[in-house]
């Protein structure tokens, strides 16, 4: 084994002068406040429905309404990482407000990782390295998700946490460590269901160090208590599936084993390229020169083995599901650490390349970037799960074509591969510094991304300068339910929901809102336009929608209006005819006026010039109107004859056009607005 290789004596003096606990403590202080800064640049939650329920859930804990969404109590999530934010809700009134100290808190929690990766690193590495190895672990680019309300930036160091106690119980398995190392397995199982992977890999590990019979307390604890479990399902008449929680659902589905492997093909490939190629291949080096390294070496590298082994079939599984289809880097940089600690030990033992190991390892890391379908899958489904390919899309947008995207990706990961082979082994420690420099170099364009897209979502849902714009109509006045006609952007209501804290249960009448969250079916009583009695003294809905009530505020540019209702709740009019969460109407459109008299409804009607470059025409009885397609509004005005206590009108637009294959439905005019008057 060559000679173990050292840190400069300039570098190793520097180190010794500074306590290990101050260089951590600066360490956590400037990459927290590196965090909050890109996480302030971020305008509005983007990843929902995801966040909008953690934000909900810490809601309901700090009122003192336990784990509750809308209202409604719920275990299906995590509940780990709501208590950690709760204190920003409790401290701060304003919602907008509160949402910058959860991003604040996120910046110090997640950049506490640095403490359990350098104390895992010290494990196998001098300090220097070990220092260097927390360095690296918070310079990741995916702690940009600092900027969201996600369970990530809890699990993160939780999992690294983890990691070290099991390494630390392979060390040496007595009972306590074990039964500590369960424990924290389980606080992990309640942050994020994902470390259900956890469980196999601590099985596996002792297996592999040949030590299994000395985890006698952890087999049979874990198994008892897994049993406990799945008994007490089975006597409550529930699936074991249940203990996924929101998950569940992917443990019903059939699994084919090809398209798995598939999934997993591209995860480990674009895990390659995340960490940068030296740190794979310099894991494979190691595993492949196992028996020859140092015995303190082996536990590490058990645990790195096993968890990565079961955390990657996890995820690929679940990606490989037809809801999913896309690499979820997200679930998997957790395993990032493990690999710069690796590269750095291959380092410290003197960058060993044994001819067959190493050219193997090279070829590998450099290859496999080639089987990922970049074109397919660089877009808007990858920007909140693979932040990797938000660089290459930077990339492709400046200077390269989409289908030359795998290119310049197999190319950077082949120069990047006959480095690892050539560098001398004096200057090995290069490769973590250029690691550490490749982080650094594509963290802004992944930011810039991810200020793109909550600035989209943002701008989708509300277009108020001050997002609160609900409480402070309301003045504290009662709680503002929301009635989902369908119509709108379905960001019109999340944005609404998670900047106001007078916002809350969720009605529907014909079709519920998407997101799985808790909504509440309303009855319609279509000769009078009843809705029945609704306690909320405020509804928020939009201008397909007239309620019966005075209107307090308005989002005019989302066509979101809030209503002082009468009660019991009731709809002055009925919009049919809009394709759901649209404006855009088909063939025809029908308004129904309750308690009506006569009088005229006002449309407020649009083309759009991408679409059409005739007139499109609209007839209502006897009256027709020419809207051309110059994308602005237009008002057609039709008379109202009352029938039975109603007014009804009908709008027949042509023609109607099919954009293309990716959206089939027949489209004809924005049906934006409809002003009554009596």
């Amino acid at each position: 084994m060559a000679v173990r290789s050292e840190v400069g004596a300039p570098a190793r003096s520097l180190v010794r002068a500074v306590p290990v606990w101050a260089w951590l403590t600066a360490l956590v202080a400037l990459s927290a406040l590196a965090r909050v800064f890109f996480a302030l640049r971020i305008d509005a939650p983007w990843i929902v429905v995801d966040e909008l329920i953690y934000s909900e859930l810490a809601r309901g804990i700090a009122a003192g309404d336990g784990y509750s969404i809308r209202g409604e109590a719920t275990y299906a999530y995590g509940f780990v990482y709501p208590l950690v934010i709760a204190p920003a809700y409790l401290l701060f009134d304003s919602l907008p407000d509160a949402y910058s100290a959860v991003k604040a808190i996120n910046a110090v929690v997640v950049s506490l990782a640095a403490v359990p990766a350098y104390l895992l690193a010290r494990r196998v590495l001098p300090t220097g390295l070990s220092l260097l190895a927390a360095v690296l672990a918070v310079a990741l680019p995916s702690l940009l998700y600092a900027g969201q309300v996600m369970t990530e930036n809890v699990f993160y160091p939780l999992f690294l946490a983890v990691v070290l106690l099991f390494v630390l119980t392979l060390e040496r398995p007595t009972a306590g460590r074990q039964l500590l190392l369960l424990a924290a397995c389980g606080l992990a199982y309640a942050t994020r269901a994902q470390a259900l992977a956890l469980f196999p890999a601590i099985l596996v590990a002792p297996v592999l160090l040949g030590t299994w019979r000395s985890f006698r307390v952890l087999y049979a604890t874990l198994g008892g208590v897994a049993a406990a479990a799945l008994a007490v399902q089975l006597a409550r008449g529930e699936s074991p599936l249940g203990l996924l929680g929101a998950y569940a659902a992917a443990g019903e589905h059939t699994y084919e084993p090809a398209e798995v492997a598939r999934w997993l093909a591209y995860h480990v490939a674009e895990l390659d390229l995340y960490l940068g190629v030296f740190p794979f291949a310099a894991l494979l080096v190691l595993f492949a020169l196992w028996r020859r390294l140092p015995r303190v070496l082996r536990p590490f590298l058990a645990a790195t083995g096993s968890i990565s082994v079961f955390l990657l079939l996890e995820v690929s599984a679940f990606a490989s599901l037809p809801s999913v289809q896309r690499i979820e880097e997200r679930n998997l940089f957790y395993l990032a650490p493990l690999a710069l600690i690796a590269l750095l030990v291959w380092v410290d033992q003197g960058a060993p390349r044994p001819a067959l190991a190493a050219g193997a390892a090279a070829v590998l890391a450099a290859a496999l970037p080639a089987v990922i379908p970049y074109e397919r899958l660089i877009g808007v489904p990858s920007q909140s799960d693979t932040l990797l390919l938000l660089a290459l899309w930077r990339v492709h947008e400046r200077w390269v074509a989409l289908d030359q995207a795998v290119a310049v990706a197999v190319v950077g990961a082949a120069l990047a591969a006959l480095a690892f082979l050539v560098v001398p082994r004096r200057y090995a420690l290069a490769l973590p510094i250029a690691v550490l420099a490749f982080f650094l170099a594509i963290t802004r364009p992944i930011s810039a991304r991810m200020e793109y897209a909550a600035a989209g979502a943002l701008a989708e849902g509300m277009h108020k300068q001050q997002r609160d714009w609900i409480d402070r109509a309301v003045g504290g006045r009662g709680e503002v339910g929301v009635l989902w006609s369908g119509n709108a952007s379905r960001f019109s209501v999340w944005q609404s929901e998670f900047f106001n804290r007078s916002v809350g249960r969720v009605f529907y009448v014909e079709r519920p809102m998407e997101g799985g969250l808790p909504t509440t079916q309303l009855r319609l009583d279509r000769r009078t336009g009843s809705l029945g009695d609704v306690e909320a003294p405020f509804v928020l809905t939009d201008g397909s929608v007239e309620l019966v009530g005075d209107v307090v505020a308005t989002d005019p540019a989302r066509n979101v209006v809030l209503y002082e209702v009468d009660r019991p709740l009731r709809q002055a009019a009925l919009v049919e005819g809009l394709h759901p969460a649209d404006t855009w109407s088909g063939p025809l459109v029908t308004y129904t006026r309750f308690d009506c008299e006569g009088g005229t409804v006002a449309v407020a009607l649009q083309s759009d010039p991408a679409l059409y470059q005739e007139p499109s025409t609209v007839r209502s009885g006897s009256r027709s109107a020419i809207v051309p397609p110059d994308g602005r509004p237009h008002v057609f005005a039709v008379p109202l004859a009352p029938r039975g206590g109603r007014c009804v009108a009908r709008f027949s637009v042509s023609p109607t056009r099919v954009p293309g294959p990716n959206d089939p439905r027949p489209l004809g005019l924005h049906f934006n607005s409809f002003a009554y008057r009596p």
